[in-house]
C-alpha cells in the first residue's frame, strides 16, 4: 500500500497533468475552433488581390486590438503588425500572408468565392484563395488568441505579422522597406507555414536548410531588322535568333551548372511577329529562373545575358535587352532552429505525423525575413483529409495543386493541426515565467 506522502505526490502529478492538458492548444481548440471556422469561411468568401487586402487587414487588426496587442496598420501597403507584450524575453514573429489569386473557383463548396476584382491591367477577374492564405490568416488568429489567453506560460513579445502581396513576391520586402525591423522590435526568430495540397491533414513536413528556391523573372527583347518574308536576306530575323537562344539557354543547365546543384530555366512565353509573310523587328521572351544557392543564381543570370548577346552577335543583330525582375530569394530554414523545433513538433503531434520536407522549386517571399538577419523556420501543413486523397488516387489522378481552381483545404483539421504546431513552436522560443 502506498503511504500518505506518495499518495499526495501522485495526486499532485495528476493535478499538474490535468492542468497541462486543459492549457494545451488541443484542449483549447475544442471550444475555440467553431468561431475560427466562421472566420475562415469569411476570409474564403471575401478574397482580395495582392496589395488590395484592406478588409482582411482590418479584421486581423481589430481582433488583435481586442486581445490587448499594440497594433500598427498600413505597413508596406495593407500590412499589419501586432505586438503582444508580456514582460522581458525574446521577440518571436509569426507571419501569415493575406492575398488571393485571380482564379475562378470550381470547388462547388457552399461557401465558394464569387468575388471579382480589377487586375493591375484594369481587367475584371474572378478572385479566390487558391493558395490557402485564408487558412494562414485564420491560423494567425488562433495562435494569437491562444497565446493571449496563456500569458502565464511565456515571457517576451509575440510579433504578429499579416503580410500583403506574397503572390507577387513583393509584400515581405515592402514591409521591411517600410521599417518592419526598425520601427518595431527586430525579432529573435521568425516562423511561418504554408498549406500543402498533397499532404494529409494532421501532418507536417519540416526540414533544415533550403525549402523554397530563388525565383527570378527575366525578360529578353531580341532585336532584329524587319522586312518581307520572301526577302529574308535583307532582314535580320529575330524569330530565328530567339529560337536558337531558347535551345542555347538549356545548355546553361546541362553544361555549366554542377549536376548536383538544382537549377531551372523555363521559357514560359515567346511573342514574335504579326503575320505569315512579315519578318518582325523584335521578339520578346519571358523566362522563369530557379535555383537554391546565391552562387548558382548569379551564374544563371549572367549566363542568360551572355547567351542572349552571343545569339545576337552571331546574327549580326543589335544587342538584346535583358531585364531581371520579380526576384525572390530562397527560403532557408536555420538548421539549429529547425532541429530545436522538430523535437517540440514531434512531441505535440507524434513523430509519425512530422515528416521530412524536400526542397521544392516554388518561391516564397518569407525568405526576405531570414535575409534580413533573423533565424527563420517555415513548414508545410497538411490540408487535405486522407479519404479525399485516397479518392483522387482511386480515380487515377492527383489532388488539385495550389493555385488551381479546384483546390480547397479541409479547414477544421488543418486549423487544429496548424494552431497546435505553431503555438507550441512559439512557446518553445519565448521566455518562460
Amino acid at each position: 500500500m502506498m503511504n500518505a506522502p506518495r499518495i499526495l505526490a501522485a495526486l499532485a502529478l495528476l493535478l499538474q497533468a490535468g492542468i497541462a492538458a486543459a492549457d494545451s492548444p488541443s484542449a483549447w481548440l475544442d471550444t475555440a475552433l467553431p468561431e475560427l471556422l466562421k472566420e475562415y469561411r469569411h476570409f474564403h468568401q471575401n478574397p482580395e488581390l495582392s496589395f488590395h487586402e484592406e478588409k482582411s487587414a482590418a479584421l486581423l487588426a481589430a481582433d488583435w486590438k481586442a486581445l490587448g496587442a499594440e497594433v500598427h496598420t498600413g505597413i508596406g501597403g495593407y500590412g499589419v503588425v501586432g505586438l503582444l507584450r508580456n514582460g522581458d524575453g525574446p521577440t518571436v514573429m509569426v507571419r501569415g500572408d493575406m492575398d488571393a489569386l485571380p482564379v475562378k473557383e470550381t470547388t462547388g463548396l457552399d461557401y465558394a468565392s464569387r468575388v471579382t476584382a480589377l487586375n493591375p491591367d484594369g481587367t475584371s477577374v474572378p478572385v479566390t484563395h487558391a493558395c490557402g492564405h485564408d487558412i494562414h490568416m485564420t491560423n494567425l488568429l488562433g495562435v494569437a488568441r491562444y497565446l493571449a489567453a496563456r500569458k502565464d506560460q511565456w515571457r517576451g513579445t509575440l510579433m504578429l505579422v499579416a503580410q500583403p502581396a506574397e503572390e507577387r513576391g513583393a509584400g515581405a520586402r515592402a514591409m521591411l522597406d517600410d521599417g518592419l525591423f526598425t520601427r518595431f522590435p527586430k525579432p529573435d526568430f521568425a516562423l511561418g507555414l504554408h498549406v500543402n495540397a498533397g499532404l494529409e491533414t494532421g501532418k507536417l513536413r519540416i526540414g533544415p536548410g533550403y525549402l523554397f528556391a530563388n525565383v527570378d523573372s527575366v525578360d529578353i527583347r531580341v532585336r532584329g531588322k524587319g522586312g518581307h518574308g520572301a526577302w529574308p536576306h535583307v532582314t535580320i530575323d529575330p524569330v530565328v535568333q530567339a529560337s536558337r537562344l531558347v535551345m542555347d539557354l538549356q545548355t546553361i543547365i546541362s553544361r555549366e551548372i554542377e549536376p548536383t546543384a538544382p537549377a531551372v530555366i523555363t521559357v514560359g512565353s515567346m511573342h514574335c511577329g504579326t503575320k505569315h509573310n512579315i519578318i518582325s523587328d523584335e521578339c520578346r521572351l519571358q523566362l522563369t529562373v530557379r535555383s537554391y544557392s546565391d552562387e548558382v543564381r548569379a551564374h544563371l543570370l549572367a549566363a542568360i545575358e551572355r547567351k542572349a548577346k552571343a545569339s545576337a552577335a552571331s546574327a549580326r543583330a543589335p544587342e538584346p535587352e535583358v531585364t531581371v525582375s520579380e526576384s525572390t530569394p530562397a527560403v532557408y530554414n536555420d538548421p539549429a532552429l529547425a532541429e530545436r523545433l522538430a523535437v517540440v513538433l514531434k512531441k505535440e503531434l507524434g513523430a509519425d505525423n512530422v515528416l521530412k520536407a524536400d526542397p521544392v522549386m516554388g518561391g516564397e517571399d518569407f525568405s526576405q525575413f531570414g535575409r534580413d538577419g533573423v533565424p527563420a523556420f517555415y513548414f508545410w501543413l497538411g490540408a487535405v483529409d486522407a479519404e479525399r486523397l485516397a479518392r483522387y488516387t482511386r480515380d487515377g489522378g492527383k489532388p488539385p495543386s495550389l493555385h488551381s481552381a479546384g483546390f480547397y483545404p479541409e479547414p477544421e483539421q488543418t486549423l487544429r493541426t496548424g494552431v497546435r504546431a505553431m503555438s507550441q513552436a512559439v512557446l518553445e522560443l519565448l521566455g518562460k515565467p
